[in-house]
């Protein structure tokens, strides 16, 4: 499912990342208060009605500086604009309008994608509009006052946003599956990559950073299609200098987000590193399925424990990605790589399974009847009304509930361990949505069903 993607574009300190976090419905972009904490471009699903979308956070617009990192914030939110549907200016309702302001609006008014202007910061409804109105000056049309922190607003913001988005259709049925080999330099990428061809298809060396871009090879084996993609090794970012292995780095990110299933390949001898860890949470981040390939084991001196004693090496460093499954390979002598694949194909299944909203609740029922939800120290417990699952590719399941902040994390942990242990989904996130709804609703909606009844 390919979705489109909205950028959210804005001058340092002006809310951004709050912003996108209450579209996200997550914490996941950092929020500071302080310019340029964000730099990269970072990804979130997000919906609103009946659209998906991917909401971009990006670093704080500066046109008139050049210092430090300010020239590679601005290349990373024009990247960003390039590949939206729509964009969202973000302005501060308490400063007003300043030449920052101006500026970017310039150079909006300059492109060909749809923007729209939130007014931040704008938490009372009687001076918000007074704020807004100051920011009509800016030639970008209607601006929305909103708030951030609070969501006041936003609905407005959406609504009219959801206009310029396509609506995502299912990608009609293919038979190819497409398989993103990364990690970090010097690690085997490209030997595996041979090894599944049959001869040197990609460039093999010793020394970090050989390959730049990502490469696309086609196999086929018992009538499955696989599109291979291997990529440039991922370093600290400290480490990258601004260059073709910047650009490498970033198409590597890019290679992840449009795989069904991500090979993380670890060098056996190294172990997991802080690095590996980056990429698991990338790879989380943008809901891949995954498969973590140990390549090198051939160099490793083993006894009967060896394995044991890695396997739990691995599930300590790497605790949260439990799901994945692992292999231990040799790409030098081409040991156990053929049985990575069946491992993709049991991965990629289950990444675009769908489960009948039946058979969610089944397991709900179940999953409640061995462990009811917690109790709040004033004896409000969380109830659980229903589930359904609302998209694939990862699987989603939205869980309609009296309130969601009664569901502590490990009562999360609990339902999610419940799905995988009666339904499988084998190598493959699961997200649920804890959905909120309100008690008398619910009450009304069953009276309602017992009166036609």
């Amino acid at each position: 499912m390919s979705l489109p993607i909205v950028a959210v574009i804005g001058r340092p300190n002006v809310g951004k990342s709050t912003f996108v976090n209450r579209l996200a419905g997550a914490q996941e972009a950092i929020v500071h208060d302080e310019p340029g904490v964000t730099r990269d471009r970072t990804y979130l699903p997000a919906f609103w009605r009946d659209r998906e979308f991917l909401v971009v956070d990006t670093g704080g617009l500066v046109f008139n500086d050049d210092t430090e990192f300010l020239p590679l914030i601005r290349e990373q939110a024009m990247a960003a604009l390039s590949e939206a549907s729509a964009a969202i200016f973000v302005v501060d309702g308490q400063t007003g309008p300043i030449p920052a302001d101006e500026e970017i609006a310039e150079w909006l008014r300059q492109q060909t994608v749809p923007v729209l202007l939130a007014v931040n910061k704008c938490e009372s409804p009687e001076q918000g509009l007074v704020q807004a109105t100051q920011f009509w000056e800016l030639g970008l049309g209607e601006p929305f006052p909103i708030s951030a922190i609070h969501g006041s607003g936003t609905g407005e913001l959406l609504d009219q946003l959801i206009e310029y988005l396509p609506a995502v259709e299912e990608l009609p049925e293919t038979n190819e599956i497409k398989v993103a080999i990364v990690g970090r330099p010097n690690v085997g990428k490209s030997s595996l990559l041979n090894a599944f061809v049959g001869e040197n298809r990609a460039i093999v060396s010793p020394i970090s950073g050989t390959t730049r871009d990502t490469i696309d090879t086609i196999i086929q084996r018992d009538g499955q299609t696989f599109r291979l993609i291997d990529t440039a090794g991922i370093r600290k970012k400290k480490n990258v200098e601004y260059g073709p292995e910047f650009f490498g780095i970033n198409r590597a990110f890019k290679a992840i987000r449009r795989a069904d299933v991500v090979l993380l390949v670890i060098d056996a001898i190294d172990g997991v590193t802080e690095q590996d860890q980056k990429l698991v949470g990338r790879i989380v981040e943008e809901g891949r399925a995954c498969i973590i390939v140990v390549n090198k084991w051939d160099a490793i001196e083993k006894d009967s424990y060896t394995i044991y004693e890695y396997e739990k090496h691995l599930k300590e460093r790497l605790h949260f990605i439990e799901w994945a499954e692992t292999i231990f390979v040799s790409a030098m002598t081409g040991q156990r790589v053929e049985k990575i694949l069946e491992l993709v194909n049991k991965a990629a299944e289950a990444h675009k399974r769908r489960v009948s909203t039946a058979v969610i609740n089944e397991v709900l029922e179940e999953a409640l009847r061995w462990h009811s939800p917690p109790t709040t120290r004033q004896g409000r417990q969380g109830k659980i009304y229903y589930g359904t699952q609302v998209s694939t590719q990862p699987p989603a399941i939205a869980l309609f509930v009296n309130d969601a902040k009664r569901f502590n994390d490990n009562y999360r942990r609990y339902i999610e361990r419940q799905f995988r242990q009666q339904l499988g989904f084998p190598g493959t996130p699961i997200r649920l949505f804890w959905r909120s709804k309100k008690v008398r609703d619910v009450e009304s909606s069953s009276s309602n069903r017992a009166t036609r009844v």
